[in-house]
């Protein structure tokens, strides 16, 4: 199974490598940035399933950092960690729609509990909707309440661990197969707001999906212009 994929963001070099190390050995794919700038230029150049967050950090602190993922995807789970213990700093992270918040120094083991519990609590959610838990589209298996996209490969199978908007999305576009997938839909079910911001969002993830699917020649995701987009299976529809 694919790796989950954790965004650290953190300005201490040396307890950052030691992190992301220890998350590593725990099977997580963690990407690590040093100031809140590259990291949410880290964060625009990938997929992530949670964040990690350090408060205190030069250039742009962790609290705006969230600010900003925040407004791209409102339920990406968010972790603060910081060396401040202080009420108002807690709520501040909070406010802003953190997950959990640790204060420095910490135990790993709790944080790697912590991380499980989120985890598993978007799982369980996305998993809730609906009683279809697999989808074939094209040569492609997708395993929906693993986030699991499996091409068959010619040296054995090929799989994708989908974040979980990637996931949902892709969902969508299975139970409309051949059919068009209002942008309006998407966005209020997984968006929950239809916006520029959002909608900008939703067109990333998109293009991801296309390339996901990409080794299928058969698959293709169309944009419908004013309305939405549509999943080919050329295969199955009449020309």
């Amino acid at each position: 199974m694919t790796a989950s994929k954790i965004l650290l963001v953190e300005d201490d070099q040396n307890f950052g490598d030691v992190l992301k190390s220890y998350l590593e050995m725990h099977d997580y794919d963690v990407t690590l940035a040093s100031d809140g700038v590259a990291g949410f230029e880290s964060y625009r150049r990938g997929s992530f399933d949670l964040c990690i967050f350090d408060v205190m950090m030069p250039r742009k602190d962790g609290f705006t950092l969230a600010k900003e993922v925040r407004e791209k995807d409102k339920e990406m789970p968010i972790i603060f960690l910081t060396a401040k213990n202080l009420k108002e700093d807690i709520l501040e992270g909070f406010k802003i729609g953190a997950d959990d918040y640790l204060a420095k120094p910490f135990n790993s083991e709790e944080l790697l509990l912590r991380i499980q519990a989120i985890l598993r609590r978007v799982n369980k959610g996305m998993d809730k909707e609906d009683e279809v838990k697999e989808y074939h589209v094209g040569g492609y298996h997708f395993n929906y309440p693993l986030r699991i996209l499996t091409w068959p490969g010619t040296n054995g199978p090929e799989r994708e661990k989908l974040s979980p908007k990637e996931a949902h999305l892709l969902k969508m576009f299975c139970q409309h197969k051949n059919d068009v997938l209002t942008r309006s839909e998407a966005l209020a079910k997984i968006w929950g707001e239809d916006n520029y911001f959002t909608a900008r969002s939703m067109d990333v993830f998109v293009t991801k999906l296309r390339k996901y699917l990409s080794k299928d020649p058969n698959l293709q995701i169309m944009n419908i212009h004013g309305n939405g987009f549509r999943l080919i299976e050329k295969d199955k529809v009449d020309d």
